[in-house]
């Protein structure tokens, strides 16, 4: 059977951080029972998926994103998954018959103009969803100040628009998913028995240059990345593990102390990531990325982080 993995493409994805994600879990993770896991921050979905398939403890899982696009693309898959693969097949059918690379551009651009109008039926919404982040620019999601698409055209000759197996696969699993739209801050009503949280919010940038998070025209800028450690301290007083990740601010400056500040009464680790999201090809390659946890004992098989200087260990 094929394994669950994201149905889409998304910057920030932790396909390539798993091992080292995984190893950072508390290491009592597997001897609790009925555990609820949540995401405010769902992206792509890869921890998801990996931790629904990993740890059979995993009873309740509630995810949540701020942009109700991404959001309604993870309720049709599961809820809708054949109306969802027939629509999907007959796109993709339709782009793989337009033979130029410039009316496939216009076909593209056609299809960004009608996701943008919002379309209220949620099939034809993921579908178009879908459709852009095969077709467009580097999977990218991006909306300008209105909160329209605007990702140009990616070049593709014959991506694969339709991944029923995927869809198939994934929709199953999230029939034990609880899918929310709104701010992170509301996933704290779900709390319930052995909770664990992990957190992947927008990346706070390393450079005016280089933000790939303006996924609402809300941007998540550093007040938003200081209530979100608000509200980790709220999980911490009540004795909620969690961890989460996000830039290296300092391995790009050395002087950026923000989240090594922000985070310094918890376990800061950090891990190596490959960046690849960058139109010059030279600036590309790898980075550190920080993951904060509130807990200390960690499963240490398939590591391959460091720990910063500073760091104090709290045990819950």
């Amino acid at each position: 059977m094929t394994k669950a993995k994201p149905f889409i493409k998304w910057v920030g994805g932790k396909n390539q951080l798993i091992k080292q994600l995984e190893a950072l879990l508390p290491a009592d993770f597997d001897e609790k029972e009925d555990i609820t896991y949540i995401e405010p921050f769902v992206g792509g979905g890869a921890m998801l998926f990996h931790m629904l398939q990993t740890h059979k403890n995993i009873k309740h899982a509630v995810v949540n994103d701020i942009n109700p696009d991404l959001t309604t693309c993870y309720k049709t898959v599961r809820d809708h998954p054949d109306g969802l693969i027939r629509s999907l097949a007959s796109i993709q059918e339709d782009y793989y018959s337009v033979k130029s690379e410039e009316a496939k551009k216009e076909y593209y651009l056609r299809m960004r103009d009608r996701f943008n109008a919002k379309p209220a039926d949620p099939i034809e919404n993921t579908t178009l969803f879908l459709f852009l982040n095969r077709t467009c620019f580097n999977g990218l999601y991006r909306v300008n100040k209105a909160g329209k698409f605007n990702v140009p055209y990616g070049r593709y000759k014959r991506p694969l628009i339709c991944d029923a197996d995927t869809i198939y696969t994934d929709s199953l699993l999230l029939q034990r998913v609880n899918i929310l739209t709104g701010d992170f801050e509301q996933t704290f009503e779900y709390i319930y028995g052995n909770t664990f949280f992990y957190f992947d919010p927008p990346y706070r940038p390393l450079s005016n240059t280089s933000s790939f998070n303006n996924y609402t025209k809300e941007s998540f800028n550093d007040a938003a990345q200081i209530r979100l450690k608000h509200f980790c301290d709220r999980l911490q007083y009540i004795k909620i593990p969690f961890m989460l990740s996000n830039s290296d601010c300092s391995g790009k400056n050395k002087t950026d102390l923000f989240f090594d500040n922000l985070y310094k009464d918890y376990n800061i680790n950090r891990v190596w990531a490959s960046r690849s999201v960058n139109a010059n090809g030279a600036k590309r390659g790898k980075l550190t990325e920080i993951l904060v946890r509130n807990y200390m004992w960690v499963n240490h098989t398939q590591t391959n982080f460091s720990n910063t200087d500073n760091q104090l260990e709290l045990a819950l």
